[in-house]
C-alpha cells in the first residue's frame, strides 16, 4: 500500500514516513501543499495523510482539488482541534480527523480501517429507531433528549450504530475501540458496554443493545 503525506513540519514528518514505512507501507513525503497537490494528482497513491496549515497551499485548499479528480481515502492530521475545523475537513471530503498531538499507534489503526474499508463513506448522522448519533457534532439524542457520552463511549456507540444488526464479540469490540487484543481476564468492554446502556436504553420500553450469552453484543435494527 502506498502513502503520501503531506506535512511541513520536519520532525513530524520524517517520524511518519520512518513509523509507516515499519509498518510496511510504501511512503512518500511533500513539505508543502503544492508540491502534495501536483504528487497526489501525477502520483498512485492509495491513501494520504494532510496537514491543514501548510506552506504552498493549505490543507482545505489541497483536499478540494483533490477531490475534482480522486476519490481516495483521506485524513486529515492537525493541530487545529476546534469543532469547526473537524467539520470542515470532513465535509471537504476528508475520511477522518486526527489531532495533534497524537498516537501513533490510533493513526495506524485509522489507516488499516481505511485501506481495509476503502473510500465508502458512511452518513454524517446515523439512526436506529428514535436513537441518533451526529458523527460530526459528536452528538447523541434519543427521543429528542440530548445524551452525553465519554469519548470511548461514543466510539463503542458508533461502532454498533455503524454494524446494526451484527453480533460483535468482545475482542472485535476491544480492538476497534480500545486499539487492543481482548483479554479475558479484562472486563473493560463488558463495563463500558453496561454504562453505555444504562445512558442508552435506560428509562425507554424498546430496549437497543443486546447481550448474545457467550458472544458478545448487538444494537438492534428491528423493532
Amino acid at each position: 500500500m502506498a502513502i503520501l503525506i503531506i506535512e511541513d513540519d520536519p520532525k513530524t514528518g520524517d517520524y511518519l514516513r520512518k513509523g509507516l514505512k515499519e509498518h510496511g507501507y510504501a511512503v512518500d513525503l511533500a513539505r508543502t501543499g503544492t508540491d502534495g497537490l501536483h504528487m497526489a494528482t501525477e502520483g498512485t497513491y492509495d491513501l494520504i495523510v494532510l496537514d491543514v496549515m501548510l506552506p504552498g497551499l493549505e490543507g482545505w485548499e489541497v483536499i478540494r482539488r483533490i477531490r475534482l479528480e480522486q476519490d481516495l481515502p483521506v485524513i486529515f492530521l492537525s493541530a487545529r482541534d476546534d469543532v469547526n475545523d473537524r467539520i470542515r475537513g470532513l465535509r471537504l471530503g476528508a475520511d477522518d480527523y486526527l489531532v495533534k498531538p497524537f498516537s501513533f499507534v490510533e493513526l495506524e489503526l485509522r489507516i488499516r480501517t481505511l485501506l481495509r474499508r476503502g473510500v465508502v463513506r458512511e452518513s454524517d448522522v446515523l439512526e436506529v429507531a428514535d436513537l441518533k448519533l451526529d458523527v460530526l457534532r459528536r452528538k447523541v439524542m434519543r427521543g429528542g433528549a440530548e445524551i452525553p457520552l465519554t469519548n470511548k463511549e461514543f466510539m463503542l456507540l458508533h461502532l454498533l450504530m455503524r454494524r446494526k444488526g451484527e453480533v460483535l464479540s468482545r475482542t472485535q469490540i476491544a480492538s476497534e475501540v480500545w486499539d487492543m487484543n481482548f483479554d479475558s481476564d479484562t472486563n473493560v468492554v463488558d463495563v463500558a458496554v453496561k454504562r453505555l446502556r444504562a445512558k442508552i436504553d435506560m428509562g425507554f420500553d424498546r430496549k437497543l443493545i443486546s447481550t448474545i450469552r457467550s458472544v458478545g453484543y448487538s444494537l438492534n435494527g428491528e423493532a
